[in-house]
């Protein structure tokens, strides 16, 4: 297998040259995930090297995808079938969260930390959705979209809290108790609270219950279903990466190098 592509590797701009890194990296990426859960790797800590940066570099390219809408239907054009599919719903997913992120300024210090190891929140996923029935890779695209997994520890700039990202008068009514700031914990009350609103009868409901923002709730439901599609890319969401917009551009704050 070809060497994976540095932590800044150039991306590519012309469709023909994205569609082909893409599809390569694509390709890579799920046969380094197999082999990290095949040796049972992911249930005890960090991912293999080539996972991380094949994932960070999937992740690179459909950022940039999505701040060029003519560029990646043109892109689209040239993928196989199913990988056009997949990637028109990470793009558009992604561009609708960054439709909703705020530029902050660049010296604005974020508290991040390593997640959990995959292997173990997917069984907090499995087993809350077995006590709420709320699907688990809605609960795992929430936690995706709201923090990456665990990673961001910081309040949001409205004050939320938690992996799950909590307003404290939301998390006093759905917390049952718990600690926010717990993993757990805060995977029960979010999935307390989208049932409370709706879900699993109407994901759409709660998702805008949860969030009001339509833009979000697409982004949550389009991750979701490339989770139900594949757990594979339930590993390669999990090794995406935490970025910030600030005025003077994006800012990687966690992977490698960083």
């Amino acid at each position: 297998m070809p060497a994976p592509p540095a932590p800044d590797a150039a991306i590519p701009k012309d469709p023909s040259r994205l569609a082909e890194a893409l599809t390569g990296t694509t390709a890579q990426l799920r046969r380094a995930i197999d082999d990290w859960v095949r040796t049972g790797d992911s249930a005890k800590g960090r991912a293999s090297e080539p996972v991380v940066l094949l994932a960070l570099h999937q992740q690179r390219v459909y950022r940039y995808l999505a701040r060029d809408p003519k560029v990646a239907s043109r892109t689209y054009a040239r993928l196989p079938k199913a990988l056009a599919r997949q990637a028109e719903d990470n793009v558009t997913a992604v561009r609708n969260l960054l439709s909703l992120a705020r530029p902050i300024s660049g010296a604005a210090k974020f508290r991040v930390r390593p997640p959990l190891p995959a292997d173990v929140l997917l069984g907090h996923f499995r087993r809350v959705e077995r006590r709420f029935g709320v699907e688990w890779e809605v609960l795992a695209a929430v936690m995706f979209v709201e923090t990456k997994f665990g990673r961001v520890r910081s309040p949001s700039h409205t004050g939320a809290l938690g992996p799950m990202q909590f307003m404290p008068g939301t998390w006093k009514a759905y917390g049952m108790g718990g600690d926010v700031h717990d993993t757990e914990d805060a995977l029960l009350a979010a999935a307390n609270y989208l049932h409370a609103s709706g879900a699993p009868r109407d994901y759409r409901r709660a998702l805008y219950a949860y969030n009001h923002s339509q833009a979000y709730v697409d982004a949550v439901l389009l991750h979701a279903r490339q989770m139900k599609r594949d757990i594979r890319n339930y590993y390669g969401y999990y090794n995406w990466q935490v970025y910030v917009i600030t005025t003077q551009g994006d800012r990687r704050l966690t992977g490698p190098g960083r």
